[in-house]
């Protein structure tokens, strides 16, 4: 009977991490739903879940890598689906709500903004599956400590983070101008060369400071404090690379390899 039963519980076990991934893709999906649903009324809640969903798309997609790693599933077929996963949840769930959030309703009023819009979004997408396709080639071939260009999850949640923090949906150009301008910034990041650190990095009391004043932060600013985060995780990590070409040698710079 137990011989029997090894071979189910072993197909079981394989399944385990791809249902995780799947529910990721469920979050993805419902917050574009959500999004669309919500383009022509405007509720500012609606917003807030839809970008909501997206958090919990991430949690999940960083519980199916441990799921695998605990339960020794990692596969191939389990890299893939997660990839395709990520181009949805953290590409086009995240642009989709951007273009209902800030280009529907106040397009009409001017149609430049809604094709600037509409072409910011894709943008985003872009940028983020060729973010996605550069990681998965250069796997083993770039230091772990730092990624090339804004992780795709990062920029998903930057991006959200905006529509967090001002609900409302714009009802003047300069709001919708400024939604553009952040699918272009954040896009563009995505596919720098930029060096983002990972979380890779060695853990230091430095480290548990900064996470205890971020807590502080959060219970202080509430919904203002994911764009104060980005904004400083932006400007730093700029800044960090800028003084790494001026000779800074302070904090290590990322390890180079020939291949």
């Amino acid at each position: 009977m137990k011989t029997s039963h090894h071979p189910r519980l072993q197909r079981a076990k394989f399944a385990l991490p791809s249902s995780v991934t799947l529910l990721s893709i469920a979050c993805g999906f419902a917050s574009i739903v959500i999004s669309v649903d919500n383009a022509h009324v405007g509720y500012a809640a609606d917003y807030q879940l839809s970008a909501a969903l997206l958090v919990l798309a991430g949690i999940f997609d960083a519980l199916d890598g441990f799921v695998a790693r605990a339960t020794g599933t990692s596969s191939e077929f389990g890299v893939q689906l997660d990839s395709i996963a990520d181009v949805m949840n953290f590409g086009c769930a995240p642009a989709m709500l951007l273009y209902c959030y800030g280009f529907v309703q106040i397009g009409p009023a001017d149609p430049t903004l809604l094709r600037a819009g509409g072409i910011a979004a894709f943008f985003f997408v872009a940028c983020g599956a060729l973010r996605l396709a550069r990681f998965n080639v250069n796997v083993g071939r770039t230091d772990p400590r730092y990624f090339v260009g804004m992780p795709i999850t990062a920029g998903a949640a930057c991006v959200a983070a905006f529509v967090v923090a001002w609900p409302e949906p714009p009802d003047d150009l300069l709001h919708g101008y400024a939604v553009v301008l952040l699918l272009f910034a954040v896009g563009s990041l995505m596919v720098s060369t930029i060096r983002f650190p990972s979380s890779k990095q060695k853990k230091s009391t430095l480290a548990l400071i900064l996470l205890a004043v971020n807590v502080g932060l959060l219970i202080w600013l509430k919904a203002y404090y994911f764009v104060l985060f980005f904004a400083l995780y932006i400007a730093g990590t700029v800044a960090l690379n800028l003084a790494w070409r001026a000779g800074w040698k302070r904090i290590p710079p990322p390890l180079t390899y020939d291949d």
